[in-house]
């Protein structure tokens, strides 16, 4: 039966509960509110540090749902310039678990970029990670071929 009475909205609600899944599963954390937050505050911090055509492209390989969640919020006039620190992006997730003090916000990204990895195309990370200053770079997952 139909949650929603639309297979779209159905479909795209059972990819991001899988993504969600996902990323609890990395983190080792039982809690899906949780993992939405890593998931939104990783996409959005990473949103701020792209071009305005790798955002776009993107947020096409994201499911629906979780492409409303990375657009949630972002001003086309201020984009970020050259100036994108791994301190700053990690400040960025941060500001999403202001009341959880125990979180790693580089245990999060990097979590996330494992899962991102898994779901968009390899061709999509090797283009972001291409634009990236080094020390963001170093946040995803080694390639595991040689």
């Amino acid at each position: 039966m139909s949650m929603t009475g639309l297979d779209v909205f159905d479909n795209t609600v059972q990819k991001s509960n899988r993504w969600l899944k996902e990323i609890m599963e990395e983190l080792g954390w039982g809690n899906r509110h949780r993992a939405y937050h890593a998931l939104r505050a990783t996409l959005h911090a990473l949103r701020d540090h792209l071009s305005i055509e790798e955002v776009v492209q993107l947020a096409a390989q994201l499911p629906m749902l979780i492409r409303g969640i990375y657009y949630e919020g972002w001003q086309l006039n201020k984009i970020k310039g050259k100036e994108r620190c791994k301190k700053e992006f990690l400040d960025n997730v941060l500001h999403y678990f202001e009341i959880d003090p125990d979180i790693d916000p580089e245990y999060i990204t990097r979590a996330v970029f494992r899962v991102l990895c898994k779901r968009i195309s390899e061709g999509e990370v090797e283009d972001i990670i291409s634009i990236l200053p080094k020390e963001l770079k170093e946040l995803w997952p080694q390639p595991t071929h040689v």
